[in-house]
């Protein structure tokens, strides 16, 4: 009696990280992208839970702030589930859209100091792992299994 086994590749080290750094990346952006969520409807909602600060260079209303933020979080929570699925484009935008949140967040950086500077750290990161991530057109997705480079 004979069994057939089926043969799965090995996985390499740079697949493992490839995977996990995927993953990081899309859990991170969703984390990013609920904060900015949340940040804006507080921001629409009560205009007095932030801080003002006079003579600020890049001063805007609070309430088109909070728009600013409530589309950008619901954005990446979108590129997120994108990210799980190892999308090249969900990749393309969440670099732009964690990179659009560093920018809001750093001219924001007045009216929330603590809350800017932990969201422009989560989006650094966001940013890092989508381009450390699949170099040399290998991709792989959650399961470890190859995909095509068009993706």
């Amino acid at each position: 009696m004979t069994t057939s086994h089926t043969h799965h590749p090995a996985h390499t080290a740079r697949q493992e990280w490839a995977t996990g750094l995927t993953a990081f990346a899309a859990v991170m952006l969703f984390l990013a992208g609920l904060l900015s969520l949340f940040r804006g409807i507080m921001a629409i909602a009560e205009d007095d839970v932030f801080v003002t600060t006079p003579n600020y260079v890049f001063q805007f209303d609070l309430t088109g702030w909070g728009w600013i933020h409530l589309a950008l979080g619901a954005l990446a929570m979108v590129v997120s589930a994108g990210l799980l699925k190892t999308a090249m484009w969900a990749r393309v935008t969440g670099v732009a859209i964690a990179g659009l949140v560093i920018i809001a967040n750093f001219l924001s950086l007045p009216y929330y100091p603590v809350w800017s500077v932990v969201m422009i750290t989560m989006s650094g990161f966001v940013v890092w792992a989508l381009c450390v991530v699949g170099r040399g057109g290998n991709r792989y997705d959650l399961s470890g299994e190859r995909q095509s480079p068009q993706g």
